[in-house]
């Protein structure tokens, strides 16, 4: 297997995905890999996965999906189960191409409901942990919500603009986002069994102001879950934890790391 560079592409499931890693390759590591939000891309995620590395000495892997940041898309779209749909056709050909090894699944809003679904149907021993970030497991009025507010900025705030930054195909990555979320047949979406199946140790952080949901969210994992759970639920925080509260989520996560990858951190911390 090529060893992967620091960024470039990766070609999976008829797709060509932009990705960066931040460390040694995952065959060599414990590599924490990240799924971003349903808005997101490589570059959204800004220093986040650097403090990671830092703070862990994991390495880290992230990457756009089809259609958002640099990624092309692909046809016809998004469909009304791309989560379950990423999470069990793409994401564990990602895993095998770039040669993870063993460490942490790391998502964020839809990335997060991503990863619930993988570990929730997927029994793959090198997923040792997952970190779930402001996670949706099932469709709140709250959400659909703000979804229709994002709409109207889209289309006569200064969104679009915004997002431009981000991506590159700036109309397809919004509007897959927002159609499926706003489309009636979207309100079945639900994980509830998803989550009774996860047995590997879950991190769930989620801010208390949090526009996207409430805390349903957390109490939902809270009452399935068989696996081990832990939650941090953050005063004066939003969405977006990693960005509104840097230093604690980041402290968060690697408290979990270190608790769920003993061996790994003491082996890859620096000498001091």
């Amino acid at each position: 297997m090529e060893l992967l560079a620091e960024e470039g592409q990766i070609s999976v499931a008829g797709m060509v995905l932009e990705y960066r890693l931040i460390g040694a390759p995952p065959s060599r590591s414990s590599t924490i890999v990240m799924l971003h939000e349903g808005l997101g891309s490589v570059s959204t995620w800004g220093e986040f996965p650097r403090r990671l590395f830092e703070r862990t000495r994991a390495s880290v892997f992230f990457y756009s999906r089809a259609g958002y940041g640099a990624s092309p898309p692909v046809e016809p779209g998004l469909p009304i189960d791309y989560i379950t749909r990423h999470a069990l056709d793409v994401l564990p050909k990602i895993l095998e191409a770039i040669g993870f090894s063993q460490g942490l699944l790391l998502g964020h809003s839809d990335g997060a409901s991503m990863v619930a679904a993988y570990a929730g149907n997927i029994a793959d021993p090198r997923v040792r942990g997952l970190v779930l970030m402001a996670p949706h497991f099932c469709v709140e009025p709250e959400t659909l919500a703000e979804i229709r507010k994002a709409r109207r900025a889209f289309e006569t705030g200064n969104l679009r603009q915004r997002l431009a930054r981000y991506h590159k195909y700036v109309d397809t990555a919004f509007r897959g986002w927002n159609d499926v979320w706003l489309d009636p047949r979207f309100a079945t979406f639900n994980l509830r069994e998803d989550l009774a199946r996860i047995s590997v140790p879950m991190l769930i952080i989620r801010g208390d102001g949090d526009r996207y949901g409430t805390h349903r969210q957390v109490h939902m994992a809270q009452e399935i879950c068989k696996g081990p759970l832990e939650t941090l639920l953050m005063p004066d925080c939003g969405h977006v934890p990693h960005r509104e509260k840097p230093a604690q989520t980041v402290d968060a996560i690697a408290r979990f790391y270190q608790r769920v990858l003993p061996e790994r951190t003491s082996k890859s911390q620096p000498k001091t």
